[in-house]
This record gives structure tokens, sequence and C-alpha cells, in this order.
């Protein structure tokens, strides 16, 4: 997308329309200011997933990972694209140690389920886990999860190599794009912002946030806070 021959934020912004009567001066100002922030901020991010749809090809992924699916098959990394030219893969935090998985995965998880549907109906989408597929399915089951596709990694080295399976036997989550190349697989896109790279006073996260609890809370007067989190059940 080419800026140049676009109309000014602060232009676009003047055709706003507020839906109820009786704001202050005040707040019509500010308000214009932060319109014109929030299409700059549109704008960044179409420029930002257009860089990432530009990437040159990731590296061919040489290691004959395993998996098994629902049925308990024996599977490679490449089986898992199904007809798709693009595998989207999120490895949650439900390992063998635990006795329920983490709740923000699951709040995720959750909202993805919602969608799924549609979005197998470009790329293949599945959930990695560390724990028995039938135990993940099992959760999946609890939840009224009906559109995911559980799948466990067999052995420890895929979540090992991407540095998310720590010495304690905890875990991190991991988003990770792949796409088909012939018969083989390249790493497309993974997510980087890792903990070290936080903010003064925020949780790690990605840009954009993936996770649509955190999204609507930030248009909200009090913003996510500082002391609450998702649980599994209130």
């Amino acid at each position: 997308m080419t800026t140049d021959s676009l109309t000014s934020a602060r232009e676009l912004a003047k055709k706003a329309h507020i839906p109820f009567p009786g704001e202050s001066t005040g707040y019509h100002d500010a308000r214009q200011a932060l319109l014109i922030e929030e299409i700059e901020f549109r704008r960044h991010m179409s420029r930002l997933t257009e860089q990432r749809r530009a990437l040159p090809p990731g590296p061919v992924i040489e290691k004959n990972y395993r998996f098994k699916g629902e049925n308990e098959s024996d599977v490679g990394l490449i089986d898992l694209f199904g007809d798709h030219n693009a595998l989207v893969t999120y490895f949650w935090m439900y390992g063998p140690r635990r006795e329920r998985p983490c709740p923000m995965c699951t709040n995720w998880l959750g909202a993805v389920n919602g969608n799924a549907a549609d979005i197998k109906q470009r790329v293949a989408l599945k959930i990695l886990g560390r724990s028995p597929v039938e135990r993940q399915f099992a959760f999946a089951a609890e939840r009224g999860w009906k559109n995911l596709d559980f799948v466990q990694t067999v052995g420890d080295d895929y979540a090992t190599d991407l540095g998310i399976l720590l010495k304690d036997g905890s875990e991190y989550p991991a988003l990770v794009v792949f796409k088909r190349d012939g018969d083989k697989v390249r790493l497309f896109w993974a997510s980087e912002m890792t903990r070290d790279m936080a903010d003064p006073g925020q949780d790690p996260r990605d840009a954009p946030d993936i996770a649509s609890l955190w999204s609507i809370l930030d248009l909200t007067p009090d913003g996510r806070g500082t002391d609450w989190y998702p649980k599994l059940s209130y």
C-alpha cells in the first residue's frame, strides 16, 4: 500500500460522526486527535502485514518432527497441511505435568474455536501440545470446542528446538506459521516477541495482539488492569 495517494488521516478524521449528542469541546478535540492516531495505526498495521507477506523464503525444516493426531496415527509436519499451502500452529501450555491447561491459552483457544471453521477454509490450523492427544481432546470436549484440531508432539524435540520447553518442565506458548514448498516445509513466520522484549509494566505481547480478550478490554475506560488475569472457571 502506497501512502502518497492516501487522504491524510487528519482530513479523514473530520468525517467522524459522534453517535450521541452533548459532547464537550474537550471531548471532541481529544476524540479527533485519537481518531487521527487510530487511522495512522490502521495504516501502519496494513504496511506491517504487507511486509510480513513479502518475507523471503524461510529456512527449510530439516528435522523429522513427528506428531499424533486425533486418530493417533504418526505423521510428519508436512502431513499437517492437508490440502493447504500454509499451516498455522499454536503450541499451548498443556504439558503432561500440568493438571489443567494455561488459563490464557484456554481463553485464546476459546476465541479461535469460534473462527476455526472459517480459518480452515484458507489455511490449515493445528493446536499442538505435549499432552497425549486424547487428553487434549477431552479438555476440548469439556469446553465445548468442536472446531479445533489438536495434535500431540511426539517427544520433546519440537518444543526444545523452539526454546519453549524449560528445564523444569514448564512451557511457553508458541505461534508459528509454516509454508509448503513442494515436498519441503519452510518456516514462514513465528512470534518472536519474547518475555525479555516486553515493555516495563506489560506482559509479553505480539503486535497486533492476537487475544480478543485484551483487544476488547483495551477499548474500555480501565483497560486491561494490572491485577486481573483470566481463569479457567468463575
